[in-house]
């Protein structure tokens, strides 16, 4: 009884690991893009949040989960719209830049959440459901670690792949990590850089929405304000980690994400440690990380440079 409990155990904490990494893996994966492409966007955490709250207030209104996703995507794209408008058309400093969409996406949320708190909660809905795959959720362990998981988590882990062979098996991919090392070298292939910019950072601030869809309609199925808890910077953390490549990257996400499946198992796990410290320790494990990893080569040499082109 003992060893299958512990197995149970076990199985449990590898399925909230996969839950907790999927938006974290979303918005990586988004925001790796960005960043090799000499973006340094900070505004992860606010653009996720933001999605977060257009994915609840859709919900509530129609009872739809695609269209609260597609609101949350669009909600995600708009802010790296405006992302894309302050860095790469008027120039603003990046850091600045999304800090302040941080700022506002905090308000703001907070304020359209209380202002109309009423008619939130007495919204009820039921998020993404697990969904088995034929035959292969019938694998012992691995079947009901990997195999029984919302809709979400499986685009998640579709997605690495797919970007690892758009970033170095294509001329699209290759261009975008061009534009982060020398953007001039496309400037004189006649390569408009701009236009190419808005469009990365638009495609991967509606990655970082999906991830801020999921956090109200895969994991709590509830919105409360700050709802995000620090994963934007988590994502940013992963990306300096994994010395921003999509592996290493990918690691560091699924570090966190155990980190985050352990505090949340640590009452039955009984862990001689506090439960107010498990609960802190991926962020202890971010600032220790951004300590271990400050001298890695691996940024672009156009990261976060005002000198974009046209």
């Amino acid at each position: 009884m003992d060893a299958l409990l512990d197995n149970a155990l076990l199985i449990s904490v590898f399925v909230t690991m996969l839950r907790s990494a999927t938006p974290l893996l979303l918005s990586s994966i988004g925001e790796l893009a960005i960043q090799r492409a000499g973006i340094w966007n900070l505004g992860v955490e606010g653009t996720m949040l933001s999605a977060a709250f257009a994915a609840y207030a859709v919900v509530v209104a129609t009872g739809s989960l695609p269209l609260a996703t597609v609101a949350a995507v669009l909600v995600g794209a708009l802010v790296g719209a405006l992302t894309s408008m302050l860095t790469v058309a008027l120039k603003l400093d990046q850091f600045v830049t999304g800090l302040a969409i941080n700022l506002v996406a905090s308000g703001l949320t907070l304020y359209l959440f209380r202002s109309n708190h009423a008619v939130f909660s007495a919204g009820n809905f039921t998020g993404f459901a697990p969904v088995a795959v034929p035959f292969l959720a019938d694998i012992p362990v691995i079947g009901r670690i990997f195999f029984q998981q919302r809709l979400p988590t499986y685009l998640a882990l579709a997605l690495i792949p797919l970007a690892w062979f758009f970033l170095h098996r294509t001329r699209q991919g290759l261009e975008l990590r061009v534009l982060g090392e020398n953007p001039k070298v496309l400037q004189t292939r006649g390569i408009a850089v701009a236009p190419r910019l808005w469009l990365i950072i638009v495609a991967g601030s509606g990655l970082t929405g999906l991830g801020g869809a999921f956090l109200v309609l895969g994991l709590s199925d509830r919105f409360i304000p700050e709802i995000t808890a620090g994963r934007g910077w988590l994502v940013v953390v992963a990306l300096v980690a994994g010395n921003w490549s999509l592996f290493g990257t990918i690691t560091a996400v699924f570090a966190f994400a155990a980190l985050q499946a352990i505090a949340s198992h640590a009452q039955v796990l009984n862990l001689p440690v506090p439960y107010q410290f498990l609960l802190a320790l991926p962020y202890i494990a971010s600032l220790a990380t951004l300590m271990i990893f400050r001298s890695r080569s691996g940024q672009p040499a156009h990261l976060g440079l005002r000198d974009i082109g046209k």
